[in-house]
């Protein structure tokens, strides 16, 4: 018979062991086959599926909405890649998820990249070329909150700024790009990022 002290105790360890259990067996690794990046920079996909073409289409609606004169080209390259190249970029960190999962594994050193700011760097990277009528942000929300802190990639009509503009998060659903308008994300308060 267990005293009730050694009960309490095993009790606890038997919890925090399920627990665990339970996070870990909720993780998953993300995989995505055929796609690549081919010479000319591009976001090359074997097949692209009805929901990811879907929403490169109302990408670009939205993105032709930040001003009179955004060119479609433009909007059609940026809602291309920022829906396509997470999957790169989810093959290249070795992407857990959720994401939180994800961010303790490369603090820890078992992945190489894949934090918030690291998305937002690689994707600015892929997107940001010179542009006539459309240009790009680093924002954060709740800076040097060390538990909140947020990075992402922003999207604007040329001369605008950050809460003109859409919000390219490819962190927050592992890799399946999250996007709306800035003004329409309550979760976070964005702002440009500043040094």
């Amino acid at each position: 018979m267990l005293l009730p002290a050694m009960k309490n105790q095993s009790t606890l360890k038997l919890s925090l062991l399920l627990t665990a259990l339970l996070l870990l067996s909720a993780c998953s690794s993300i995989q995505y086959q055929g796609v690549h990046v081919n010479k000319q920079g591009r976001t090359v996909v074997n097949a692209i599926d009805e929901y990811d073409n879907k929403k490169i289409k109302e990408l670009t609606q939205a993105i032709m909405g930040l001003g009179p004169n955004i060119v479609e080209s433009e909007a059609q390259f940026v809602a291309r890649e920022a829906v396509l190249y997470p999957k790169v970029l989810a093959n290249r960190y070795q992407l857990m998820s959720p994401p939180l999962y994800h961010n303790v594994l490369v603090n820890y050193g078992k992945r190489p990249r894949g934090l918030c700011y690291q998305w937002t760097h690689d994707m600015g990277q892929q997107i940001n070329k010179p542009m006539k009528s459309l240009q790009f942000y680093h924002a954060v929300a709740f800076r040097r909150n060390y538990w909140r802190e947020h990075s992402t990639l922003v999207v604007t009509a040329k001369g605008k700024g950050v809460p003109d503009g859409i919000i390219l998060d490819p962190w927050r659903n592992s890799g399946d790009l999250f996007w709306s308008h800035v003004k329409d994300d309550k979760k976070y308060p964005w702002v440009q990022f500043t040094n």
